[in-house]
């Protein structure tokens, strides 16, 4: 996609596409990206491209958790795969989006957005298509008190590139 286009609406446009496609079945996501913590949020880093055009996370919110996440100044595409969340922008209304719903944002904003899973007995997963590197972005729990950098990926997880995959395609 990235390389179709440099237009940030074309972007945006084949993006949701794409997106609309992939949140079609909910069994693609591996384990390693998709699980919550007790009562908590965290973000994953799903892919890392090494020129830091874009990078693919995953939002995983326990029941009833939510996280504040510092918006970068990039685009964002988000659907959500499972479970319903409330997004807030800045002072703003919250939307809530629910499993196969996307948001196409366009850059330029700076403000922190709030995630929340409305629902306390289930986990809500979305992906985030974010359009640049942004491993720093800073994070941190509703009622944590404290931001934390980088993502939840385990030592043994790291996010997948281009090579990884090709790796795992001859496989």
């Amino acid at each position: 996609m990235v390389e179709l286009t440099d237009s940030e609406r074309e972007i945006l446009l084949i993006g949701r596409d794409l997106m609309g496609r992939l949140l079609s079945s909910e069994d693609w996501l591996p384990a390693a990206f998709s699980a919550s913590g007790p009562r908590s949020g965290r973000q994953f880093q799903v892919y890392s491209d090494g020129l830091e055009r874009f990078c693919v996370a995953s939002t995983v919110l326990a029941g009833g958790a939510g996280l504040t996440v510092a918006q970068p100044a990039v685009f964002e595409l988000m659907g959500v795969v499972s479970g319903s969340i409330s997004r807030t922008a800045g002072a703003g209304e919250g939307r809530l989006l629910r499993p196969g719903m996307i948001e196409a944002l366009g850059s330029g904003r700076t403000d922190s957005i709030n995630l929340f899973n409305p629902d306390t007995d289930r986990p809500a997963i979305a992906i985030h298509v974010y359009g640049g590197g942004i491993s720093q972005l800073a994070r941190c729990e509703f009622g944590a008190g404290g931001a934390k950098t980088g993502w939840a990926n385990g030592e043994g997880d790291p996010p997948y590139d281009i090579f990884s995959i090709q790796t795992e395609i001859k496989s």
